[in-house]
């Protein structure tokens, strides 16, 4: 799951059929486009505006904060009459063509957003972005970044959040015989080789191991959602050469332990870039970990993460603090105090403000009780000129008769 999703590079990643990683890219300090008021986050959304904005409003559900109606309503304007969803569109009020390049990660990402958004009001939205994506997907019961892509471990366990979050099981969703899961089985590598997923095979079928494609796997065959994943009880790690898709998850999340055994984190390799610690993946593999094998198994990433994110997560946003809030939700920390920042508050500044879900209550409780002060003023009101009426009527009937 990495902070900017580059349409772009993805696109042609999956038209090349290649393994390589997607790595999250430096927000650009002056944006081509103008940026909305009700999107979160300040630099160009050209490649991620629809996933940062739906990171944000799931991690802001998680956190127990109802995010703004304005950036709900930008994210629904953002969907295409097909239900699909591109990465980001300018003139939201201009019907969709062929030129749009919608995409499956845009697409299950709000998806999951919307589920949530409204305490469930938009699920017929979430419905419509889901059909999208099983009209799409592929006969291996894939997907790719792009409909009709080869399918990629990222994209089809994203996928599989969606249909987990409208309360679809995702071993229903049946292509060509086959669900996600078998997709994502087969880009597992043997025990031998590690246990991690390969993004995609090369040309030649080959499968190299990727540990973003990991990450984003292991939560897939959980059949979990962003917002659904929860901890594991503490068990330990083991690969084994099993084809149950706990156990196959259970192989990953080996793997990313072990990858992160020696200095608590994982690395970015860029062609031609020296070697860093990649914050984003280390996020996912926290979360991938917890599911799996419990707190325990994250707590030394999950800690790395407290001591060393907080540049980071300054320079690229509302999507890096929605990750850090995913994994310390997922292994049962605490993202108000993670680190000594509030990562929550610290997420809600880059936006629309939005209201804690016990403000929100509060406010539709005096809106309820100044709707019944109204009515029973109302009432009040109608039985005083009734009473007035009446000794009126009384004072007539007593003039007649005098």
């Amino acid at each position: 799951m990495n902070v900017r999703r580059s349409a772009a590079v993805l696109a042609a990643t999956a038209v090349i059929g290649t393994a390589t990683p997607v790595m999250a890219a430096s927000p650009s300090p002056t944006p081509s486009v103008a940026v909305p008021s009700g999107l979160y986050g300040t630099a160009d959304p050209t490649y991620d505006g629809v996933w940062r904005q739906s990171l944000a409003l799931i991690a802001q559900h998680k956190s127990d904060v109802r995010p703004a109606a304005k950036a709900v309503d930008w994210l629904l304007g953002q969907q295409c009459a097909n239900g699909a969803f591109a990465a980001f569109r300018a003139e939201p009020a201009k019907a969709c063509d062929d030129k749009v390049m919608v995409d499956t990660n845009s697409t299950a990402a709000a998806a999951q957003a919307l589920s949530l958004a409204g305490d469930g009001d938009h699920m017929d939205v979430a419905l419509k972005a889901v059909t999208w994506l099983k009209s799409v997907q592929n006969k291996d019961g894939g997907w790719g970044y792009t409909p009709g892509g080869p399918s990629d471990a990222n994209s089809t366990s994203v996928v599989i959040g969606a249909l987990n979050a409208v309360g679809q099981d995702p071993d229903t969703a049946v292509k060509g015989g086959k669900s996600p899961y078998d997709a994502l089985r087969d880009l597992a590598l043997p025990c031998e080789d590690g246990g991690a997923f390969a993004y995609q095979p090369d040309k030649k079928g080959k499968l190299t191991a990727n540990a973003d494609a990991t990450a984003a796997a292991v939560v897939g065959l959980k059949g979990m959602s962003m917002e659904s994943a929860k901890a594991a009880d503490n068990t330990d790690l083991s690969c084994t050469d099993a084809t149950g898709p706990d156990q196959v998850a259970a192989n990953g999340a080996s793997y990313l332990a072990e990858a992160m055994k020696k200095d608590s984190h994982l690395m970015s390799a860029l062609a031609g870039a020296e070697d860093q610690p990649d914050f984003g993946n280390t996020a996912d593999a926290v979360v991938a970990l917890a599911v799996t094998a419990g707190p325990k198994a994250a707590e030394k990433p999950l800690t790395w993460l407290e001591k060393n994110s907080a540049d980071w997560a300054k320079q690229n946003g509302p999507a890096a603090y929605a990750q850090l809030i995913l994994a310390a939700e997922a292994a049962g920390a605490d993202p108000r105090t993670f680190g000594g920042t509030d990562l929550v508050k610290q997420l809600n500044a880059t936006g629309p403000e939005p209201k804690t879900q016990a403000t929100a209550k509060a406010a539709e409780k005096a809106e309820d009780d100044e709707d019944g002060v109204s009515v029973w003023w109302i009432i009040g009101v109608g039985l005083v000129a009734g009473i007035g009426v009446g000794f009126l009527f009384t004072g007539r009937n007593k003039g007649q008769q005098l």
